[in-house]
């Protein structure tokens, strides 16, 4: 099988990808990882990222690309793929559909982790870090037994500005204007099959193995 994981931020697509390509049989495939690779390893595409990341700049679209490309060409990936981070942008996608169109093949389908906004503002702006370990409560999901204080070490607890309402306000507005119409655009390629992706998250997980199931009956 052949998929991509989209939604928006807040949604649970990382934790969603581990689950999903484990029971598909298939690997996840995130930008993050591949830009982690390349970078450790030092390939050339790795250094040019670098230069990028180092200053706070998005990584070019050639260059995301290009790695997303050699990393579809390894042998682990033959079986089939789940894609999370990429595409973003209806172009990466039409770039996408090329190249796997010279490979001889093409996505089986694109499972959208639909949320709602409000929920995915309530997600992310209760997130608490520790200063010490970085490890990452919730003050409704996961709290610690004393506000502001990590039960691991008794580090301080402070809001990420990643994790501010505002902030996350700002990156779903990002995301409608950028990333929600490649959700418009693979609809009418008719691949698109969307699940409810609020609740537990075994519940939502459950929800798109039966999404899935036909796809790997066919």
């Amino acid at each position: 099988m052949r998929l991509v994981l989209v939604g928006p931020p807040g949604a649970g697509k990382g934790t969603q990808a581990q689950f999903i390509a484990e029971h598909v049989g298939v690997p996840k495939i995130s930008t993050g990882d591949i830009f982690r690779a390349n970078v450790s390893e030092g390939t050339e595409l790795g250094t040019l990222a670098k230069q990028y990341m180092d200053r706070g700049a998005l990584v070019p679209d050639d260059v995301t690309i290009e790695m997303v490309k050699a990393r579809l060409a390894e042998p682990d990936v033959e079986p089939g793929f789940l894609l999370d981070g990429f595409p973003r942008t209806v172009p990466q996608a039409e770039v996408l559909e090329d190249h796997l169109r010279e490979l001889g093949t093409k996505l089986d389908v694109v499972l959208e982790l639909v949320v709602d906004d409000d929920e995915v503002i309530r997600r992310l702006s209760g997130r608490r870090t520790c200063r010490t370990c970085n490890r990452i409560w919730h003050v409704d999901f996961d709290p610690p037994a004393v506000e502001g204080v990590c039960d691991l070490d008794g580090g301080e607890l402070y809001q990420r500005d990643d994790d501010k309402a505002e902030t996350v306000a700002e990156r779903l507005r990002v995301y409608a204007a950028e990333t929600a119409p490649l959700v418009a655009h693979y609809a009418g390629r008719g691949v698109l099959v969307g699940i409810d992706a609020m609740g537990p998250v075994d519940d939502v997980t459950q929800r798109a193995v039966d999404a899935l199931r036909p796809f790997q009956d066919r």
